[in-house]
């Protein structure tokens, strides 16, 4: 489906990212990561402008094109007094600035059809005081998502944004006790977590061209 297409993702070494990136992987797309994390890739801070640069520069220097853009590195997780002005500041790099140099970035170099996927969340929809960076960031997203959508159509360049709940990452698993856990399920219609490769595949979808009518989703 994805064969020799460039397929760019942020956070692409773990969790949600690493599912991602194995599922376009199988599809025979050539991907590209940036992450903090060790990675075949490229290694480095979305969050500094500087190493974005780099970053964008190694893809289009070695394919010359990119075919759908995965911005997926997540943001900080911390509540509002937790968090320091440095924190939420950095958290908006990570979760909004990057999406959008990346975006600028790589815009002379879309391919006709290609596909911008933003990783939000739905606690950019419903306010939660343990995580004010985090959330912010993803609501902005939301609102980032539409406003390239409109930009981009007269590109034929889409742009969607999918809004995981709760997911099972590893990171998840470990920092959520019991209690909290059960909290949280509670209010999940269904009842449990969802899975790191659901949100690979609804991600796929948007990159596919079974989604050719859909943007600003």
């Amino acid at each position: 489906m994805f064969q020799d297409q460039v397929v760019v993702i942020t956070g692409g070494a773990g969790g949600i990212g690493k599912c991602i990136r194995e599922e376009f992987e199988k599809a025979g797309a050539k991907v590209c990561i940036i992450d903090i994390a060790d990675n075949p890739y490229f290694v480095g801070d979305i969050g500094d402008e500087a190493t974005l640069r780099r970053f964008a520069e190694k893809v289009i220097a070695e394919h010359g094109r990119v075919d759908c853009l995965i911005n997926n590195a997540p943001p900080l997780f911390k509540g509002i007094n937790e968090c320091t002005y440095e924190e939420f500041n950095y958290a908006l790099r990570v979760g909004v600035s990057a999406t959008f140099l990346l975006t600028q970035l790589f815009q002379p170099y879309f391919v006709s059809g290609a596909s911008i996927i933003n990783i939000s969340s739905v606690g950019g929809l419903v306010p939660d005081i343990s995580q004010v960076a985090y959330g912010t960031s993803k609501a902005a997203i939301n609102y980032l998502t539409k406003l390239i959508a409109v930009h981009e159509a007269k590109n034929n360049i889409r742009c969607n944004a999918v809004l995981p709940g709760m997911t099972a990452t590893e990171a998840v698993e470990k920092n959520l006790s019991g209690e909290f856990k059960d909290l949280f399920l509670r209010h999940i219609p269904l009842k449990r977590m969802g899975e790191p490769d659901e949100i690979a595949k609804a991600t796929v979808y948007f990159a596919s061209d079974d989604s050719l009518y859909t943007t600003g989703q």
